[in-house]
């Protein structure tokens, strides 16, 4: 269905018959491999169907992996699983090492145990994770190596490598009509620019073009309006809803300071990344690539996040964990490792133990597509993890992606699907997954560059909309400045955010829209701050305001 968040919209009045509005079978296409660059920064492979190694029975799709490792689960007997993999590996001319689990979830029930795959004294193919995974399951069967997996790269909103470095190139049908050809301020700045891991290297007109200037791309906006009205702490019944948000962290904003928590830990240990050990991209928007002062992809991403959902309630309180650098992808390890503290950071609450923090609603914006999603050798350590926050009261709302495609990109697609034909099966019991795809600012249509199918579940407005940006000022300059009558006259600056408001587009901003709208609809049906309620009764709590919103149901 196709929903928008807003009730005072009016409803979409009814279209004419015209033949480009009629039905057409939809197709799953597998877009091919992207560019190896656009991976370089997590070690990333490219696993492409065409040259991969095939087992029977075992016929992948194009994902991105790092290429000298495999990750074997928390769930399965690691020794048993390692011996199959070293005699096979001896036989290919390689060696696996053990690596140590990551210290963040030693003592969580969920996690992985990484297993390096490489070269012995002598010579070899260079080691590579699928292969050794394949033929594992082609000697030992698929049962042997269960719940070992690869460790894929994760994208932020699975941004759509079909964008060429500049939007405004010779496959722009906008070429020649553009006053700005060939001095595009947004040649690397979409966050949908290099981080797909299985894109068309099709450049689509249609998609390209939500990257101009006017068009949806990131450029500064003024906004005059107020801030959004926060309610003081007594005029709220019970506690305030809390939106937890996994993404590049959150930087200095009027609309943010004071509400959103950035420090929220694990029992004294750090979710994501610190400020000590890595410098945020919502402080400096420009810590990747040349010396040129160009902001970075995803700089100011997760600030931009964080507004939305203060906009869609203002009475939430939003915690933000940074897990997304400036540049984009990251490894699925790494992102499980703090899904895992999340999950134990709601569990504590739930269950009134120290320790513990009260989370609503997650929202990620984030995803990636599995090789094998519809068969018994699809991992689940990863929905594990969800599932047990969904079954302490936690909303989970995920971006679809913007590669306009229906091929299912996870964890998206853990949800319900509305044909039954998911890889989960539908339990009511829990809260639900929400994925989430983007509308056109009209709202009466979706955005060419959102992915679509029976796993995506509403529609919000994802396509040029407003909120907040650190008061970043990156290195383009007006295309004209002057001084008349002792006052500085200037185009406007393409990357000056110090007025603090910017237009963007993607996915990624469709989920903490929907995410916001939740926690409205929670409000004043909390628990007091004191006595958290039971898990159960969380659940109906968090079913019945999705319900209000979305219109999904339960039953």
């Amino acid at each position: 269905m196709t929903e928008h968040p807003d009730e005072n919209d009016k409803k979409q009045p009814p279209r004419k018959d015209r033949p480009e509005d009629k039905p057409r079978k939809q197709l799953d296409r597998d877009p091919v491999p992207p560019r190896p660059g656009s991976v370089s920064t997590v070690q990333g492979r490219i696993l492409d169907p065409s040259t991969a190694l095939i087992v029977e029975n075992v016929v992948p799709r194009p994902t991105v992996y790092v290429g000298q490792r495999l990750l074997v689960s928390k769930s399965v007997d690691f020794d048993v699983a390692f011996e199959v993999l070293r005699v096979v590996a001896d036989q290919l001319g390689w060696d696996v090492v053990p690596e140590a689990e990551d210290p963040r979830t030693v003592n969580l029930r969920f996690g992985f145990r990484p297993v390096r795959v490489e070269v012995t004294n002598r010579a070899s193919i260079a080691p590579d994770a699928w292969t050794l995974l394949q033929q594992t399951r082609a000697q030992y069967g698929v049962d042997a190596v269960m719940g070992v997996s690869l460790d894929h790269v994760v994208s932020p909103a699975i941004g759509s490598d079909t964008i060429d470095s500049d939007p405004l190139h010779d496959s722009n049908p906008l070429h020649d009509s553009n006053p700005l050809h060939d001095s595009n301020p947004l040649h690397d700045s979409n966050p949908l620019h290099d981080s797909n891991p299985a894109a068309d290297a099709r450049s689509s007109r249609a998609i390209v073009s939500y990257l101009q200037i006017g068009f949806g791309g990131r450029q500064p906006v003024a906004y005059v309006g107020p801030k959004p009205h926060r309610c003081p702490d007594d005029a709220i019944a019970g506690r305030r809803p809390v939106v937890a948000v996994l993404d590049t962290g959150c930087g200095k904003h009027p609309w943010l300071d004071g509400i959103v928590k950035k420090t929220v830990t694990l029992g004294g240990d750090v979710i994501g990344y610190s400020d000590a050990t890595s410098v945020s991209p919502e402080d400096d928007g420009d810590q990747d690539g040349p010396l040129d002062g160009v902001i970075d992809p995803l700089a100011g991403h997760g600030t931009f996040i964080a507004g939305l959902i203060r906009q869609r309630c203002p009475d939430a309180d939003i915690i933000s964990w940074r897990v997304v650098g400036s540049d984009g992808p990251i490894v699925e390890s790494d992102l499980v490792a703090t899904l895992a503290q999340i999950a134990e950071l709601a569990r504590r609450h739930r269950a009134g133990e120290p320790g513990g923090h009260p989370i609503d609603v997650l929202s990620l914006s984030m995803g990636y597509y599995h090789e094998t999603p519809e068969d018994a050798l699809f991992d689940p350590t990863m929905y594990s993890i969800l599932e047990d926050l969904a079954r302490n009261g936690v909303v989970i709302v995920c971006s679809a992606g913007n590669d306009g495609t229906s091929r299912p990109s996870f964890p998206a697609a853990f949800g319900r699907w509305s044909d039954g034909a998911g890889p989960i099966p539908f339990d009511p019991d829990i809260a639900p997954i929400v994925s989430v795809g983007a509308l056109n600012p009209s709202r009466h249509s979706d955005a060419m560059f959102s992915n679509a199918g029976p796993w995506v579940h509403i529609y919000a407005p994802g396509a040029s909309v407003m909120s907040t940006m650190p008061a970043f000022q990156g290195g383009f300059e007006p295309v004209a400045r002057t001084r008349a009558f002792d006052r500085v006259r200037e185009a406007i600056d393409p990357d000056d955010f110090r007025g603090g408001y910017a237009v963007w587009s993607g996915t990624s901003f469709s989920a903490p829209v929907i995410a916001g709208t939740i926690a409205a609809a929670l409000l004043d049906t909390l628990e007091s701050p004191t006595e958290p309620v039971d898990a159960d009764s969380a659940v109906t709590n968090a079913w019945n305001a999705v319900t209000a919103c979305t219109g999904l149901a339960r039953s």
